[in-house]
């Protein structure tokens, strides 16, 4: 979730940094989802009790890729059926319907996340119809902010992401807060070795995720622990066969999780914001069962929190202090500071090694903050341009191991603070 940066301007300001021209997730295309629902096509509108308000999805049409591209994700498709179903004697031949953006929202208001989606069916079959998240488009700058500086701190521990990225090694990664599910689809394609457990505390965000912005059906858990579909249909497989093993989704409240769960993982997202734009307390109280239970299930050695958080840099009185007037419309911002410091004291604590620093992200008013194990820093000594040309050096490595569409170097040195 993010907040609208105030005074500024999507068409003039969307060559600001530089752009690759694969990146089918450049902010240039901002333009085509940033619309009110009156603008789009609403395809999906459902109630939520878990403090989301109305969930809704819009579509809006999407420029690329041009129909020019289409015939060749066609016959992309066609080879990946013929790899799966070797029984048929015949050619199955594939058609795309087009590309859209999907944007979810909370309340008719808030943007939640944006994904593109591809919509395709099977010529023999018409009502084989499916959408596809295309899994290497982050719409949203603080997508690319969290991933970036999350791999790159990472990849500064001593965490062979080249061999993790192609299999050869594993990592276990969560994601707290699921939306339209582009962060964990984005990591479980771009990371062969990954899986990635995901929670979300809301069905109706899940629901919107799976039925209307194509994220993998089979990766949806049930109260059992045990996948909701026993096994994916022939279209699912198509799609996401060598991704989708690797997603599970779970529909449960962040802190239950953390405390039932055995696992250990090398990453921990956490994107949490519900729709009255409230990042839970319980979330960040260093007294609270989640963040005692935090700490053991992070890996001892690199183990690493990447939060979003909304700023409030921007906004403050010089003492610090949030002016009044802004008190009910910055219900979270005004305690980032404590955030800040609740997380580094939890991941860190008296630990001679670690790190907590902060980023700023472009055009929109949130933050990128990272704690992490194992930086290699001695005796509690930093200092602020060593670590920043560290993990300078390493973008570009997380870059060219992921073949990423998007500059990492930029989110990476955007405002670049480390934590007290």
């Amino acid at each position: 979730m993010w907040r609208r940066r105030a005074g500024w301007n999507i068409r003039k300001l969307s060559t600001a940094i530089r752009r690759r021209i694969d990146d089918e997730g450049d902010w240039s295309y901002a333009s085509e989802w940033w619309g009110t629902e009156s603008d789009g096509r609403i395809v999906l509108r459902s109630t939520s009790d878990k403090g989301n308000g109305v969930v809704s999805v819009a579509a809006f049409p999407a420029s690329n890729p041009s129909k020019l591209h289409w015939a060749a994700t066609e016959r992309w498709l066609e080879q990946r059926y013929k790899e799966i179903d070797e029984t048929q004697c015949y050619n199955e031949k594939f058609r795309v319907l087009g590309y859209e953006w999907r944007a979810l929202r909370f309340n008719d208001d808030t943007r939640q996340s944006t994904v593109k989606i591809l919509a395709a069916f099977r010529q023999s079959e018409p009502a084989s119809f499916a959408l596809m998240q295309q899994p290497h488009c982050l719409a949203v700058p603080y997508l690319k902010s969290m991933l970036s500086v999350g791999l790159a701190t990472i990849a500064s521990c001593d965490f062979n992401l080249k061999k993790v990225a192609t299999g050869r090694e594993s990592m276990r990664i969560l994601c707290i807060g699921h939306g339209g599910g582009s962060l964990p689809l984005f990591l479980a394609s771009k990371i062969q070795g990954a899986t990635v457990d995901i929670v979300e505390i809301d069905p109706v965000v899940i629901s919107a995720s799976v039925q209307a912005m194509g994220f993998p059906a089979f990766s949806v858990m049930n109260p059992s622990g045990k996948r909701a579909f026993s096994k994916p249909d022939i279209m699912d497989e198509v799609l996401w066969k060598g991704i989708h093993e690797r997603l599970f989704l779970y529909e449960s409240d962040a802190e239950d999780f953390i405390l039932k769960t055995t696992n250990v993982y090398d990453m921990i997202f956490i994107d949490a914001y519900d729709g009255e734009d409230i990042f839970p307390h319980k979330l960040w109280d260093t007294d609270s069962p989640f963040m005692k239970a935090l700490s053991s299930r992070l890996h001892p050695d690199h183990g690493t929190v990447v939060v979003n958080l909304h700023s409030d840099s921007e906004v403050l009185n010089p003492d610090g202090s949030v002016p009044s007037i802004l008190e009910q419309v910055l219900p979270m911002g005004k305690y980032v500071s404590q955030v800040c410091q609740a997380y580094k004291d939890v991941v860190v604590g008296s630990r001679d090694s670690g790190l907590g620093f902060t980023v700023s992200v472009p055009w929109i008013c949130n933050m990128s903050m990272v704690v992490c194990r194992g930086f290699g820093i001695k005796g509690g000594y930093t200092n602020r341009d060593v670590m920043l040309k560290t993990l300078m050096s390493k973008s570009f490595e997380v870059e060219n191991v992921l073949n990423l569409p998007f500059s990492c170097l930029e989110y990476v040195k955007r405002g670049f603070s480390l934590l007290d």
